[in-house]
């Protein structure tokens, strides 16, 4: 990584972002999923959302030849899953409860909020793919607190 990327990465670093799991089916019907910080609403009217995925990820291909994706955004003690999903494993959701809706993305039960979407658009993002999903589905618990990354590390919010 160069000087400016690393200064950059630095500096978004400075912004604070929830922890998602994003799901996916794969070939022959296998649950697929990622942690990925990079989580944006985009339009309200149609229910559009979007996220980001680097291309060098392992399981682009699957999101690629996907119809369809499930945001699950992570509770504050829910480490454990984002470091779960944030490696390359075999089968990262073995022994992971879920659960699937219309499409049949796994949705985490524990999540704080979960999105079902159908994918609309993707675009070329540098490095990365931008995914941008129709929302058809979705479920929250606006009374729970959300797992938070900032400066490189988890964090969680301080009410006091």
């Amino acid at each position: 990584m160069s000087d400016a990327q690393q200064e950059l990465r630095q500096t978004l670093g400075c912004f604070a972002t929830g922890v998602t799991v994003i799901t996916t089916l794969g070939g022959g019907g296998k649950p697929v999923g990622l942690t990925a910080s990079s989580f944006n609403s985009v339009s309200l009217d149609p229910p559009l959302v979007l996220f980001s995925l680097k291309r060098t990820a392992f399981s682009l291909r699957e999101f690629l030849s996907a119809d369809t994706f499930a945001v699950n955004v992570l509770r504050e003690d829910d480490e454990d899953l984002s470091n779960r999903f944030a490696k390359s494993m075999e089968d990262k959701f073995d022994g992971v409860d879920y659960e699937t809706w219309d499409t049949g993305c796994p949705i985490l039960p524990s999540a704080l909020a979960s999105f079902e979407c159908n994918i609309r658009y993707t675009y070329d993002g540098g490095d990365h793919v931008i995914f941008v999903g129709e929302v058809t589905r979705m479920s929250a618990d606006p009374g729970g607190r959300p797992l938070l990354f900032y400066g490189g590390k988890y964090r969680a919010i301080d009410e006091a």
